[in-house]
């Protein structure tokens, strides 16, 4: 399978959103094989798939985004995976004259200073290495779970990508919460970053990922000196 009608992904959106992780995964090998990439930040959904890849003995690549701003925990984790599992992770990173000129022009901690420089900070460091990352691809898997957030309420465990031209976008654990997360974790014995024994519900770049209280929204973690919905720009979908 090369392409695919927003008709057809419907149907056989209905038809898996029962299926298990699994199940999901195996549909996404046989339809396109190292045409899809599982995109990974190394949180616990992202190496749960890795896991479930690995055992499934298929075709799926692993591709990660180094910011230049990750915590040395999320470099631990990358290497634990690499060695357990042996699947070699495509790390792509932003423009170096992208982040250079940026800098150069609003400083290193510029997210701090307003939302659009925050917004840039994460296109020059996040958005614009994705696009590379998915660059002939028809389909990309990611770890969206409903629960995370109620800007993800919404998604289906296939669906198309408009905001990336209309590829398929894969998410097998939409419907799990976050103790099936961490069972599966427990149950197979899977390497994850260690910042989540430390009170962090979503990890990205250092500076902007603080421990949430007890109570908190579990993206309240992320850029928590903004208001609204806490996305980066990677899920385009769900931006308000």
């Amino acid at each position: 399978m090369t392409s695919i009608s927003q008709t057809e992904i419907a149907v056989v959106a209905e038809e898996l959103e029962g299926a298990t992780a699994q199940e999901v995964l195996e549909w996404a090998g046989r339809n396109f094989g190292s045409k899809a990439a599982l995109a990974s930040s190394f949180g616990t959904e992202d190496v749960v798939l890795i896991d479930m890849v690995a055992k499934l003995g298929g075709k799926v690549r692993v591709f990660t985004i180094d910011t230049g701003r990750l915590h040395q925990e999320t470099y631990n984790i990358m290497e634990a995976v690499r060695e357990k599992y042996g699947i070699p992770v495509e790390v792509y990173f932003p423009r170096t004259k992208e982040v250079e000129g940026m800098v150069k022009k609003h400083g290193l901690n510029l997210f701090y200073k307003s939302a659009e420089l925050r917004t840039l900070c994460c296109h020059v460091r996040k958005v614009e290495p994705l696009k590379r990352a998915l660059s002939g691809l028809n389909a990309w898997i990611t770890g969206l779970r409903r629960e995370q957030a109620s800007s993800r309420a919404s998604i289906k465990k296939v669906e198309i990508d408009h905001a990336n031209g209309g590829m398929v976008k894969i998410n097998p654990l939409a419907d799990w919460t976050s103790q099936q997360v961490l069972e599966y974790i427990r149950e197979n014995k899977v390497p994850y970053n260690v910042l989540f024994d430390q009170g962090y519900a979503s990890i990205g770049c250092a500076p902007c990922t603080r421990p949430i209280k007890p109570g908190e929204d579990p993206r309240a973690g992320r850029w928590w000196w903004e208001k609204g919905t806490k996305e980066c720009g990677l899920h385009w979908r769900f931006q308000a």
